[in-house]
Formats: C-alpha cells, sequence, structure tokens
C-alpha cells in the first residue's frame, strides 16, 4: 500500500501486466497502419508514459504530436475540459490516433473530438490504457484499448492525484 496525499492506494496492475498488454496493442496497431504513416496525438499529462511506451514500440513508421487537456481535480472529474496546450500539427488528411490514459466518464473526447474532426483527418482512431465502462457518461468508441477497470480511482503509471503518483511504474487503485 502506499499514501499519496491523504488517501491510501493498493496495487492494481503491475508494470509487468502493462509493459505486455502495451507491446500487444503496439503490434495490433503496427499491423493496422503499416504503410500509412499515421500521426498519434498524446494527450497530456496522464498519458505520457503510455504514449512513450507505445511509440516506441510500434514498428512502422509514425509521427507523434501532444496536446493538453484537463477536466480532473483531486478524485472527480470537474466536468469542464481545459485545453492548456493545442495541437500544433496539420491533420487534414491524415490517418490520427489519439493516445488517452483513461476514458471515464468520456468528456473530455467528447469535447475535444469534434474539434479534430472539424479538420477533416483521414481517419480518426482512439487508443487508450484504462477504460471504466461504469462511469460513461459520453460514449466513446474505442479502438484500442489495453485495461477495463471498475469505477474506483487510480493513480501510477502517469495517472495522478493532484500532482503526485504520475512517476510509478504500476497502477494503484484507492483503497476501499
Amino acid at each position: 500500500m502506499i499514501t499519496i496525499h491523504d488517501k491510501n492506494f493498493v496495487p492494481y496492475i503491475s508494470e509487468t501486466e502493462i509493459k505486455e498488454k502495451v507491446k500487444k496493442i503496439a503490434r495490433q496497431i503496427s499491423d493496422d497502419y503499416r504503410g500509412l504513416k499515421p500521426l498519434f496525438v498524446a494527450i497530456l499529462n496522464g498519458a505520457f508514459m503510455f504514449a512513450s511506451d507505445l511509440f516506441k514500440e510500434l514498428d512502422i513508421e509514425a509521427e507523434i504530436a501532444f496536446i493538453k487537456l484537463a477536466s480532473y481535480k483531486g478524485t472527480t472529474s470537474t466536468g469542464k475540459v481545459l485545453t492548456a496546450i493545442g495541437l500544433d500539427a496539420d491533420i487534414h488528411n491524415r490517418h490520427v490516433v489519439i493516445i488517452e490514459d483513461i476514458v471515464d466518464t468520456g468528456k473530455t473526447l467528447h469535447t475535444f473530438l469534434p474539434t479534430l474532426e472539424h479538420s477533416q483527418p483521414k481517419s480518426l482512431k482512439l487508443v487508450t490504457l484504462l477504460h471504466k465502462p461504469e462511469a460513461t457518461v459520453h460514449p466513446i468508441a474505442i479502438d484500442y484499448l489495453c485495461f477495463i477497470i471498475p469505477n474506483k480511482f487510480v493513480v501510477g503509471y502517469g495517472l495522478d492525484y493532484d500532482g503526485l503518483g504520475r512517476n510509478l511504474k504500476e497502477i494503484y487503485q484507492l483503497e476501499g
């Protein structure tokens, strides 16, 4: 068990399990996009570790860009999506793969995806490390998924609790 700020977290998904899933998803994406030179758009801050590991496992030509979106304060969604750093890559007529750390309510992507679609990419897909179907308010099509998890707060592997916990190599779940 670990303590971050005022909350206790217990081990949930090991570093080994994460690495295995990331490699598996990277092989699938590489097969699907061979010869297409996709552009990956990683959503910061949470997806930075997942994006890095996924990108290293791809065996195709690909580019990566980053955008910062935020909707969490503490352990709950604020319901508002803030764009802090905008996308500077031209996605028109490109195969685009969004890299997200977690899809829970779906609010962030529900707000962000129409902006991307307006730029008319050739295709637009989503890869996410985690999905909480029980928390979904805005259903989002997930094309590549590593783990389905219950509606409990998690930290580690890029995910944080008020800024802390991102550097953990595994994922921890809120105790209780």
